[in-house]
C-alpha cells in the first residue's frame, strides 16, 4: 500500500457523513506506520472505543470506510475472515460498515468477523505454522499475503457495490 496523508485518508471515505468524517481521531502513532508491509490500514478510534477505520487502495483509488464494532462479542471463539490466523492472539469480532449509496442512507450494512486489533496485516507475515517445516515458508507467506489482499478487496467491493 502507499502511503497516504490525513488529508487524502479523510477525502476517501465512503457512506459517511461529514459530521462523522470530521469526528475521525488519527492514531498518535499515523506519521511513523509502515504502509509498504499493509495491504490495508486500519485503526480504532481511540475517543470512541467501538468506532474504526479501514483504508484500503480498490479499483486504483483509495477507499476509507468507517467500521462499528458490535457490543455483543461471539459466543464461541471464531477465525477472522480476513487473515484467517488459527492461532489469534485477541478474538475476532463483528464489525459493520455501512453501505454505499441509498441503501447505506437507509441504514443497509455488512458485517465481517475480523480481528478485534485489526492487525491482519501482521498476522498474515507471521511465520507459518510448525507443520510447514521442509516446504518453501516465502511462498507460503505471499499466499497468505495475497489471499487477505483479495478478500479485503472482495468486501470492500461488496460494501460499493451499491453506491449510486
Amino acid at each position: 500500500m502507499n502511503s497516504h496523508t490525513q488529508q487524502q485518508i479523510l477525502n476517501a471515505f465512503r457512506g459517511a457523513t461529514r459530521s462523522e468524517i470530521k469526528k475521525v481521531t488519527f492514531p498518535l502513532d499515523f506519521d511513523d506506520v509502515d504502509f509498504d508491509r499493509r495491504e490495508f490500514y486500519a485503526w480504532r478510534d481511540r475517543k470512541m472505543p467501538r468506532r474504526a477505520y479501514l483504508v484500503v487502495e480498490h479499483d486504483g483509488e483509495l477507499v476509507s470506510l468507517i467500521l462499528n464494532r458490535a457490543e455483543a462479542k461471539p459466543s464461541r471463539r471464531a477465525m477472522c475472515a480476513w487473515c484467517r490466523d488459527v492461532e489469534l492472539t485477541e478474538e475476532a469480532v463483528l464489525y459493520t460498515v455501512r453501505r454505499g449509496g441509498s441503501n447505506g442512507r437507509r441504514g443497509d450494512t455488512l458485517g465481517v468477523l475480523i480481528c478485534a486489533d485489526l492487525n491482519c496485516s501482521a498476522n498474515v507475515r507471521k511465520r507459518p505454522p510448525a507443520f510447514h517445516k521442509g516446504t518453501d515458508l516465502a511462498a507460503i507467506r505471499q499466499e497468505q499475503i495475497a489471499g487477505l489482499s483479495q478478500r479485503v478487496n472482495t468486501f470492500v467491493a461488496e460494501v460499493l457495490s451499491t453506491e449510486d
